[in-house]
């Protein structure tokens, strides 16, 4: 049953699990593994067709930071996380504030500043307000 349902429906391991338990409940993952390992159809087959290839990343020089925040809810209620993450040595840089306005924007550009070791030549932003110039 177990190989049929694998050759059918070419679902991955942990699919094919949650699928089969209803009708073998005592099915686990490692016996799972070990039957389909038997059979020869652990793997995947490699779908045929037109695979797009990969492009390269672009390259940039150590310095390019790109910054972005994310609404954070805790048991104390709503933060906000300003991170800061080189695209060339991925160094992160985290805050987390009880505001996103344009003070606490400023002071994590300063506390990231101050936390990288080497010079800042450029940052990105989403332009949201608390990094745009408003009237």
């Amino acid at each position: 049953m177990i190989v049929a349902f694998r050759r059918h429906t070419l679902l991955p391991l942990d699919d094919c699990l949650y699928a089969l338990q209803p009708s073998i409940p005592h099915l686990t993952r490692s016996a799972l593994h070990g039957c389909l390992q038997r059979y020869g159809i652990s793997r995947l087959p490699d779908v045929e067709g037109n695979k797009p290839q990969r492009q390269k990343f672009k390259r940039y020089p150590i310095g390019f930071f790109h910054i972005d925040i994310a609404e954070v809810q805790t048991a104390e209620g709503k933060l906000y996380l300003f991170v800061g993450i080189d695209r060339t040595s991925k160094f992160p840089v985290a805050r987390l504030v009880a505001k996103a306005d344009r003070k606490t924007a400023w002071e994590f550009l300063q506390h990231m500043l101050e936390a990288v070791r080497y010079r800042v030549h450029t940052v990105l932003t989403d332009n949201g307000i608390q990094f745009a110039e408003q009237l």
